[in-house]
């Protein structure tokens, strides 16, 4: 019997011949991120990094991003205490305030690689299995005892394979095909389960990948991933990796699985997460007029270059309604600047649109954008749980950039397809 993407990387990073579902075994990570919360995270540890210190430098990775700028007097001070331990413990891979969202920094930089094993202090680690990397979020207390010993361990998980067919239409968008699933499966229905997209997914882009694999955890997923095929050997050869510097790890064909399902992506159709659950998805149709105040473009889900440049084709030469806020969040630095480059930025400022610093401040409610009492989002962001943007009676709708754009111009939530230029 053949061995599934987890079943095999996990075995390898194990030292093992081969593991089963539900066995537990020890790892060493290629990468632990972590972000804002490092600060957090070493306090647990203090006395013991002054006398062993750090088991390798170079595998914490230390991005901040999520109240960037500093809000206040206590964020700065706890990214004062964040840079003092990386001077201190010479951690070599340490992205400061505006370089971008952590997520999106370890794709660009080029951390995050086919058959690695990474893991974060973040739930949406999930993101780099567009690059076939069988990556995960752990807590505080696992991301402090792998920054002495470079150790950690798992259950081996059981695996659900998606298979995906044909292309998607017009204005409909990866977005849409992940919250269509999760609609479906539910929001715990892949819990500590590895989630494999197999099928004819050349279609997708991998801007398109990082999406779906960023909400694996809003299905409970353990990992969420792609085979690691010429689309992704061509991403990363466009940022500096050979292939030489990776090797690939892929599901055996004849691989037992917990669960199969498959998609024709040309039946996907635009459709908005209600609040306030991921899960509670319905077709745009079934939420259009629904008036809107605050519109968010970006984030670690849909803050990447395409996505700007999908929502500028919409919005060229038109503005937002009277009323309506959009915001527009890069991703990182260098979204930005290829953004601006296109004309994207441009085009999306023209239209009314507010632009941010690269981070996450509105789409945690750390600052930025955060809402009032009673006030509704629109948003591209993964969450929609009360609270999620600073106010628990405010209510979050999720949708793809082109719902978002679409809506902006109406003030309420619209069908992106009415919009398209012929």
């Amino acid at each position: 019997m053949g061995k599934t993407f987890a079943e095999k990387v996990l075995a390898k990073k194990a030292g093992l011949k081969e593991v089963r579902p539900g066995q537990i075994v020890t790892v060493r990570p290629d990468h632990l991120l972590s972000h804002d919360n490092t600060a957090a995270i070493v306090e647990k540890i203090t006395g013991d990094l002054a006398e062993f210190g750090v088991c390798s430098r170079e595998l914490h990775v230390v991005v901040l991003d999520h109240v960037v700028p500093a809000a206040s007097e206590k964020d700065a001070a706890n990214h004062k205490a964040i840079r003092e331990y990386v001077r201190k413990h010479g951690i070599r891979y340490f992205y400061d305030v505006g370089v971008g969202v952590c997520h999106q920094v370890m794709v660009e930089k080029g951390l995050a690689l086919p058959g690695m094993v990474i893991v974060g202090s973040d739930s949406h680690t999930c993101m780099y299995g567009a690059l076939g990397v069988f990556a995960t979020g752990i807590d505080r207390t696992e991301a402090s005892a792998l920054i002495l010993t470079c150790e950690t361990w798992f259950k081996v998980p059981e695996s659900i394979r998606i298979d995906l067919r044909g292309s998607l239409g017009p204005a409909v968008t990866a977005k849409d095909l992940i919250l269509t699933i999760i609609g479906e499966l539910g929001a715990d229905g892949a819990n500590y389960q590895s989630v494999e997209f197999h099928g004819r997914p050349g279609s997708l882009t991998i801007d398109d990948r990082l999406t779906v694999a960023n909400m694996g955890i809003e299905m409970g997923a353990k990992a969420a991933v792609f085979e690691a095929d010429k689309v992704a050997a061509d991403y990363l050869k466009s940022i500096g990796v050979p292939p030489k510097s990776y090797e690939p790890v892929w599901a055996d064909a004849d691989a037992a699985y917990a669960r199969r399902m498959e998609y024709d992506l040309s039946r996907v159709v635009p459709v908005v997460a209600k609040p306030h659950t991921v899960d509670n998805v319905v077709p745009v149709g079934e939420v259009e007029g629904t008036p809107i105040e605050q519109f968010l473009l970006g984030t670690c889900t849909n803050g990447r270059v395409s996505d700007f440049e999908l929502a500028a084709s919409i919005l060229k030469g038109r503005r937002v309604a009277d009323g309506a806020r959009l915001l527009l969040l890069p991703a990182s630095r260098e979204v930005l600047r290829q953004a601006m480059a296109s004309g994207a930025i441009d085009t999306l400022v023209e239209a009314g649109g507010m632009l941010l610093p690269p981070g996450c401040g509105p789409c945690l409610g750390a600052h930025m954008g955060v809402l009032a009492p009673g006030e509704r989002c629109l948003s591209t962001s993964n969450r929609n749980f009360k609270g999620r943007m600073g106010c628990g009676k405010a209510d979050i709708f999720l949708a793809s950039p082109a719902t978002v754009a679409a809506s902006a111009l109406h003030g309420a939530i619209h069908d992106p397809r009415k919009e398209i230029r012929r």
